[in-house]
C-alpha cells in the first residue's frame, strides 16, 4: 500500500475496445476491466455544489465499486448494529490491528435508481459473523460485483459467500467457497471477473490459496486450481490478445496466465517480488502490472502475447514475452491505466508516465497536497483522473508532459473505484454514493 503494511484492476488485439455508448459499467474498472473510457462522457468538473445530481447514504461499510446496468446501480455492503465505517489512511496507521467482529453482519446487495438515487430494492445475501479480523481501513465488503446483464454476482470473501441475484432482486443461487486468514490480518479485496458464462474468483490467502471457475447459471464448479501464492489483493483480469485469451492472476511473487476454459497454466512469471495490491491494465496489445511493498516501490512490468513457459523476471536480462520492466516503477494501491501511447502509474503521491512500447519514463511528478490514493485511476483520450481519499480528484492532461488541468472536491472518505456510464460518474464514499452529471 503506502507507508504502512497494508497491501491492498474486452480488448481486441492492438487496439482499445470501448463500448460505443458505455451504457453499462458491468464490473470493477468498467467494460474492459482497465478503467479506459475512450471519449470523455462525464463532467470534468464537480463539487458538492457543481454537477452533483444526487447523493444517497449507504448503510454499513463497503469499498466495493458500484456497477451499472441500464438505469440500475448495484452496490454491496456489510452492515453491523453500529453502522461501522472504515477508517482513512491516518486512522488505519493509528489502529493497525483490527478487531474480530463480535456480532453477525448483514451482507447486502442494494439496487439504486440511476436517475435519482432512490432505493429500488435490497437483498440480504447472508447474516453471518466473519471468522477473521480485518484492517480498520478495509471493509467486510470490498470485492466489487459483476454482471452479465441478467444477473448480478456478488462476492463477500470474508465469509466465503458468492451469490447470483436477478436484476429484480431474486436470489438465484449461493455458493460458499470458504473464508481464510489474510496476510497480517488486513482482510480481502479481490473482485470478481466474468467471461461469457464463467465467473472467476481469485482467493489468495495465508492458508489455502486457489483460483476457481463457476458456471454463472448454476454456481457449480467448472474447475479449480491450487496456488502457492499467499495473500494478494489484485483482481483477476481477462486478457484477450492476438494469440489466445489468458486469465491473468497476480499473486505474491508470481503472475500466472491460465486458460479460462480449462484452468491449464499457459505461463507463469516468477520473481515479481511482493504481493500485488493493484490490478493489471492493458492497451489491447500488452498487459501492464506491478506491485509495491510497504517500504519500497516494486517493479512495473509490460508483458506481450509471446510469453510462455515459466520465465523468471530479471530486469537486467528480460525473458521472452516481457517487453520491458522497471525495477522501481510499480503502483501502490491504485491500479494503473493506459491511454494512447502511455501507461500511468500512481505511487506514494507521485504520478508517473511511461511509453507503453518502450517503457521510457516521460515524467514522474508529485500530485500537490494529495492524500493517500486507493481508488483506481480512469482515463479517456485526453485526460487521466485520480481521486485521493479526501475526495480531491486530479484531472491530468494525457500525454508525455505533466499538467494538472483541473481539481475537484467532495466531502467524504474515498477508497472505492468509480463507475461511469453515458454522461454520469458515480463515486462511492464511506458514507454516501455520489452521482456526478451535468446540471
Amino acid at each position: 500500500m503506502r507507508t504502512f503494511i497494508f497491501i491492498f484492476g474486452w480488448l481486441s488485439a492492438g487496439t482499445f475496445f470501448v463500448s460505443e455508448s458505455l451504457a453499462d459499467w458491468p464490473q470493477f474498472r468498467g467494460p474492459n476491466g482497465n478503467g479506459y473510457l475512450g471519449e470523455l462522457n462525464h463532467p470534468a468538473q464537480w463539487s458538492m455544489k457543481k454537477n452533483l445530481a444526487w447523493s444517497q447514504p449507504v448503510a454499513g461499510g463497503g469499498w466495493a465499486s458500484p456497477i451499472i446496468v441500464g438505469k440500475r446501480v448495484f452496490i454491496s455492503t456489510a452492515v453491523d448494529s453500529k453502522n461501522t465505517k472504515p477508517l482513512g489512511h491516518a486512522g488505519g496507521v493509528r489502529n493497525m490491528r483490527g478487531k474480530k467482529p463480535t456480532e453477525p453482519l448483514d451482507f447486502k446487495l442494494i439496487c439504486l435508481n440511476l436517475e435519482d438515487g432512490s432505493t429500488q430494492w435490497e437483498k440480504n445475501i447472508a447474516q453471518e459473523q466473519p471468522k477473521y479480523a480485518i484492517h480498520p481501513s478495509n471493509t467486510y465488503s470490498t470485492e466489487s460485483p459483476v454482471t452479465d446483464g441478467k444477473h448480478v454476482f456478488c462476492y463477500f470473501a470474508t465469509i466465503g459467500k458468492i451469490a447470483a441475484v436477478s436484476l429484480k432482486g431474486k436470489l438465484v443461487w449461493t455458493v460458499n467457497i470458504g473464508a481464510f486468514p489474510s496476510g497480517n490480518g488486513f482482510g480481502t479485496g479481490s473482485s470478481l471477473a466474468l467471461s461469457e458464462d464463467t465467473l472467476f474468483i481469485q482467493c489468495d490467502n495465508d492458508k489455502d490459496s486457489f483460483v476457481v471457475a463457476l458456471d454463472t447459471a448454476t454456481g457449480k464448479e467448472k474447475w479449480k486450481r491450487k496456488r502457492s501464492s499467499r495473500t494478494s489483493w489484485s483482481s483477476p483480469y481477462i486478457w484477450k490478445h492476438e494469440k489466445r485469451t489468458d486469465l491473468v492472476i497476480c499473486g505474491s511473487g508470481t503472475v500466472t496466465g491460465y486458460d479460462p476454459a480449462t484452468g491449464k497454466t499457459n505461463w507463469q512469471l516468477t520473481n515479481t517480488r511482493s504481493a500485488f495490491t493493484a490490478s493489471p491494465a492493458s492497451d489491447g496489445k500488452y498487459i501492464f502490472l506491478g506491485n509495491s511493498g510497504p517500504f519500497r516501490q516494486g517493479p512495473l512490468i509490460a508483458i506481450g502475447p509471446e510469453i510462455s513457459g515459466e520465465p523468471r523476471l530479471d530486469t537486467s536480462k528480460l525473458p521472452k514475452g516481457v517487453i520491458w520492466a522497471k525495477l522501481r516503477g510499480g503502483p501502490g494501491m491504485s491500479s494503473p491505466v493506459a491511454s494512447g501511447d502511455y501507461i500511468y502509474v500512481c505511487s506514494r503521491g507521485f504520478l508517473s508516465c511511461y511509453n507503453t512500447k518502450t517503457g521510457q519514463q516521460a515524467y514522474k511528478s508529485r500530485l500537490p497536497s494529495s492524500k493517500s490514493i486507493a481508488a483506481s485511476m480512469w482515463a479517456d483520450d485526453k485526460h487521466v483522473f485520480l481521486m485521493d481519499e479526501s475526495g480531491k480528484a486530479f484531472v491530468v492532461k494525457a500525454g508525455p508532459e505533466f499538467e494538472i488541468v483541473g481539481e475537484n472536491d467532495l466531502d467524504d472518505l474515498f477508497w472505492s473505484t468509480p463507475a461511469v456510464t453515458t454522461g454520469t460518474l458515480l463515486l462511492r464514499g464511506a458514507n454516501k454514493i455520489y452521482c456526478i452529471r451535468e446540471n
